[in-house]
């Protein structure tokens, strides 16, 4: 019997803390331009729309090192529920053709 209110009240504390997280699905994605580097992986970064937001490089783009620099093009990924903060999902390479090894084709 024991056992049996320790159990449910473990499932009633992850069911109640998996609701407060909003999945990376969720986010609205717009399409932005990196305008200031702050320090710990903190950006600035204006949307088409012309607003300035906060917004910090997501985990993924931490794993594989993905380095942004002042005037990236970025895509953000915003909560419905904060919109003045956003997470970086995506760097765009710019518009120039490459190699396929990072440097420009000449």
């Amino acid at each position: 019997m024991v056992e049996a209110a320790v159990s449910a009240a473990a499932v009633v504390i992850a069911a109640a803390g998996a609701g407060n997280r909003v999945a990376r699905d969720d986010l609205a994605q717009i399409e932005g331009k990196v305008t200031d580097v702050l320090a710990g992986g903190n950006f600035t970064v204006q949307l088409a729309g012309g607003q300035t937001i906060s917004a910090k490089l997501s985990g993924r783009m931490r794993k594989f090192h993905i380095r942004v620099i002042l005037g990236d093009r970025v895509t953000v990924g915003v909560s419905p529920y904060d919109p003045s903060h956003g997470l970086i999902l995506h760097r765009h390479k710019d518009g120039g053709k490459s190699d396929g090894y990072g440097a420009p084709a000449r």
